[in-house]
């Protein structure tokens, strides 16, 4: 019985380190292809000699991108508001991108899901500060704290 627990533990490992290698290389990945857009991008907006606010909103988008992979380098967690905010930031270029080509209740359709992607952000951050992770409460008891 010994041996088979140990086969399955150094099984387990191996797996899980493949694992990692594989989520770090895609991180890699994404990050060097947001990296070169970003670069496409600006390169666009020289030659065209004019800066619109999709232009800058596209490169917002980007610079969430790598924050977020950023993030998850530093602290091995990827907090579920990062995805939130891109989607936020995405929703409002679209509806200033084609805001003369959509009708009144697409309009209202993109801003209230902006609006409830607001919202989520809001109850994801009041839940953090009312009910802290356990092993952060146990740092500093009294203390509200909060994972970026």
């Amino acid at each position: 019985m010994d041996i088979k627990s140990h086969a399955f533990d150094r099984l387990r490992k191996v797996f899980s380190g493949s694992l990692d290698v594989v989520e770090y290389a895609g991180l890699m990945v994404i990050a060097i292809a947001t990296t070169i857009a970003m670069y496409q991008e600006a390169m666009v907006m020289v030659e065209a000699r004019r800066v619109t606010l999709a232009d800058l909103l596209l490169m917002f988008l980007y610079l969430e991108v790598l924050a977020m992979i950023g993030q998850y380098f530093k602290s091995g967690q990827l907090p579920v508001r990062f995805p939130l905010y891109i989607g936020m930031v995405a929703l409002a270029r679209y509806l200033i991108l084609d805001i003369k080509d959509m009708s009144e209740l697409r309009m209202l359709a993109v801003s209230a899901a902006i609006f409830l992607l607001t919202v989520a952000v809001l109850v994801i951050r009041y839940g953090h500060v009312r009910y802290p992770y356990r092993e952060d409460a146990e740092k500093e008891p009294g203390k509200a704290y909060v994972r970026e």
